[in-house]
């Protein structure tokens, strides 16, 4: 991270209002003369972040992409990883993993497939395959780009195009695409002919591991086919939203041996 100061929750607030209607380009643009070096896109390869990925390559080429290479992922993800690097020549495009002896010991203790027995275990798997390492490499950083909008899911309707991301330091986290709804994400990737997931022709709607996805109904919300076996149950894994819970922090500091 760099040694500058950055922006306060009043500028956050004051900046989103200012980006507000501007294109998603505008807010690259910025956001690489504030921060750059200290700037990365992240990337779950989903619609969302590979716009993001055609837009900020017009911006800086040089700015980095990252994304977390769970150990769960589709073939069909990483061969995307793959086209999108023939595609945009000297990307620099990192997958990080997560830390393999965590793995090890939460296996070894509650099976491969731990996700399906509880709602507990599920974010405990989701939080060492993908919270941790993502967090590691936002240590690095003064701030990051996400791929969130605002009609994605109910837990995703009032996040601002600047904010103070206080799960992660305090950096800046960036939203450019927070106001453009599903159909224009698509219109931009079609008509940029933008690399993008096989699996979304093939009625997926929102894609993260292999074991923890599926194809949804076309009246299906788009994060349906996340953890779906779950009832009443965040449809999230932890990045984008603290989420709570008692049972996964005990297990999680239990597993690591760490003092809460």
């Amino acid at each position: 991270m760099s040694t500058f100061e950055l922006i306060d929750e009043l500028e956050a607030g004051e900046l989103s209002i200012e980006f507000e209607g501007e294109e998603p380009q505008a807010l690259l643009e910025w956001a690489v003369a504030r921060f750059a070096p200290g700037l990365a896109l992240s990337t779950s390869f989903q619609i969302d972040t590979v716009a993001l990925i055609d837009m900020l390559y017009e911006v800086d080429a040089d700015i980095p992409v990252f994304s977390v290479d769970t150990g769960r992922l589709p073939k069909e993800t990483l061969e995307l990883a793959d086209r999108l690097r023939k595609r945009y020549p000297g990307l620099r495009l990192e997958l990080i993993e997560p830390d393999a002896g965590e793995i090890a010991a939460m296996t070894s203790k509650h099976g491969v497939d731990l996700f399906k027995t509880s709602v507990d275990l599920r974010l405990l798997c989701c939080n060492l395959r993908k919270v941790r390492p993502l967090t590691k490499r936002l240590h690095t950083l003064d701030a990051w780009i996400t791929g969130l909008r605002r009609d994605q899911w109910a837990s995703r309707t009032n996040i601002r195009k600047v904010e103070i991301d206080h799960d992660h330091g305090a950096i800046v986290k960036l939203n450019p695409l927070a106001e453009w709804t599903e159909d224009e994400v698509w219109d931009y990737v079609r008509e940029r002919e933008v690399p993008y997931h096989e699996l979304y022709d093939r009625g997926y709607k929102s894609i993260g591991c292999a074991p923890c996805t599926r194809a949804t109904a076309p009246d299906e919300p788009s994060r349906a086919g996340r953890w779906w076996w779950e009832t009443n149950a965040p449809k999230e894994c932890g990045i984008h939203c603290a989420i709570e819970s008692g049972g996964l922090e005990h297990e999680l500091h239990a597993l690591l041996k760490e003092p809460h």
